[in-house]
C-alpha cells in the first residue's frame, strides 16, 4: 500500500509540474491574458477539472511553490537547531533558498517580466507575500513567546520577507543579506549624532 501511495503522489507531483511548466511556457510566449486555463490543460494533456484539482486559480499556476515556500519559512523558525536564534535561522534559510534560485537565467527573467507586466499576477503575488508574512509572524511570536499582535514580530517578519528583494542585483547578495540581518540583530546605531 505504501508503494502504491508513493506512486500516486509521484504522479500527482508530475501532473502539477507539467501544468506549471505549461502555464509558464504559454504565458511567457503568448501573454498571460491571451491564454486560458483550457489552453494550459491541453498543453499539459490533462482535463480542466484536473488543473483545478492542483491549482485553485489561473494565477496560482505561476506560483506553484507557494505553499511549500510558506511551510519552509515557518519551519525555519519552528524547527531551528537548539540555541540557534530566530534571526540566524531565517538568514540561513533565505541564503539557502536564494542559492536555489537562478535569477540569471533567461527563463527566470521572462517570468519576472511576466509578473511585473500583469496586474492580476502582481495582485496575487502581493496577497501571497502578505499571507507568508502573516504565517512567519505567527511562527516568530510562538517561538519568542510573545503575542501575535506584537508590532516587533510583525516588523521582523516584514523585514525578513523583504530582504531577498533588497539584495537582488547587489554585487554580493550573500554579504548584503548578512548586513540586513546584522542590522536586525543589533539595531540601527546612528553614527551621525
Amino acid at each position: 500500500m505504501t508503494e502504491a501511495m508513493g506512486r500516486r503522489e509521484r504522479k500527482k507531483a508530475q501532473t502539477r509540474k507539467a501544468l506549471a511548466d505549461a502555464a509558464v511556457r504559454l504565458f511567457t510566449e503568448r501573454g498571460y491574458d491571451n491564454v486560458g486555463v483550457r489552453d494550459v490543460a491541453e498543453e499539459a494533456d490533462v482535463a480542466v477539472t484536473t488543473l483545478f484539482k492542483h491549482f485553485p486559480s489561473k494565477e496560482a499556476l505561476i506560483f506553484d511553490e507557494d505553499e511549500d515556500r510558506e511551510a519552509a519559512l515557518v519551519s525555519a523558525v519552528r524547527d531551528r537547531a537548539p540555541g540557534q536564534s530566530i534571526l540566524d535561522a531565517l538568514r540561513t534559510h533565505l541564503e539557502r533558498t536564494r542559492m536555489a534560485f537562478r535569477e540569471d537565467t533567461p527563463e527566470f527573467a521572462a517570468l519576472m517580466t511576466l509578473v511585473e507586466e500583469t496586474p492580476a499576477l502582481q495582485e496575487y503575488l502581493h496577497r501571497m507575500w502578505r499571507r507568508h508574512e502573516t504565517a512567519l509572524a505567527a511562527a516568530i511570536a510562538e517561538a519568542a513567546g510573545v503575542p501575535e499582535d506584537d508590532i516587533r514580530v510583525a516588523a521582523l517578519a516584514r523585514f525578513a520577507m523583504e530582504s531577498p528583494g533588497l539584495v537582488q542585483g547587489r554585487e554580493d547578495p550573500r554579504r548584503a543579506l548578512a548586513e540586513i540581518f546584522e542590522l536586525l540583530e543589533s539595531g540601527w546605531k546612528d553614527s551621525s549624532s
